[in-house]
């Protein structure tokens, strides 16, 4: 299994029937799905994946959808999807057990409390990843702030002050980390320049796939309510 396309794993399957490669989208499994021949060499499979990037994205994006915080609605945290579970009768507000979100009180504060339960494990689970993306580049900020903008994943200030968006933590775990390292490699580039994407480079290999599933699912964690 291969994390490669937004939050869709690529699971790869070997059949004795097949003759060459087979690649289908599994809506059930949000999954990329690839049969391969007994045999068959893997590099070879790879690359073969990599051809269809275009066909893949193409469907991958049918299969997306905003996601709205409701009972049944399903949403991505942490690289895995959640039901939303009403719960009335329990108290606790909202938390994760099993495959499920379940949220207690009155349903009509049902999507507040989801949102707020959001807010509260990104800041828990974004605050761990930047510390340790920054002690391994050996970069630190003065202050993490999570906060909710309308188009803005993150931001670096003069000052060293770093803001990343609380709905990252429904974006897979590559996207965090690319704009993690983004934002620390303002603290000794506040601009674009060549220097600065190299630095970025530097920490992150996969810049130009985060790159890519922000531009195609990022409006949709933007509108996520």
């Amino acid at each position: 299994m291969l994390q490669g396309y937004g939050s869709a794993k690529i699971i790869w399957r070997v059949s004795t029937k097949a003759k060459r490669c087979i690649l289908r989208i599994s809506a059930k499994e949000q999954a990329i799905l690839v049969t391969l021949p007994k045999g068959f060499p893997y590099t070879q499979a790879l690359a073969f994946v990599h051809k269809q990037a275009q066909w893949i994205t193409i469907r991958l994006e049918k299969l997306v959808q905003t996601p709205h915080f409701a009972i049944g609605s399903h949403i991505p945290i942490q690289d895995k999807y959640y039901t939303i579970c009403h719960a009335p009768h329990r108290k606790g507000g909202a938390w994760l057990e099993n495959d499920c979100l379940f949220v207690s009180g009155d349903p009509s504060f049902l999507a507040r409390r989801v949102e707020d339960f959001l807010k509260q494990h990104a800041t828990k689970i974004l605050t761990q990843e930047m510390h340790c993306v920054a002690q391994a580049v050996g970069l630190r900020p003065t202050r993490l702030d999570i906060r909710d903008t309308s188009s803005r994943w993150g931001s670096c200030s003069s000052s060293g002050r770093i803001m990343l968006s609380w709905r990252l933590i429904m974006a897979p775990f590559f996207v965090r980390h690319y704009l993690i390292a983004h934002e620390l490699s303002h603290l000794q580039h506040m601009n674009h320049s060549a220097q600065f994407w190299k630095m970025v480079d530097t920490f992150t290999p996969h810049r130009q796939q985060a790159e890519n599933w922000l531009q195609h699912f990022g409006p949709i964690l933007h509108a996520a309510r």
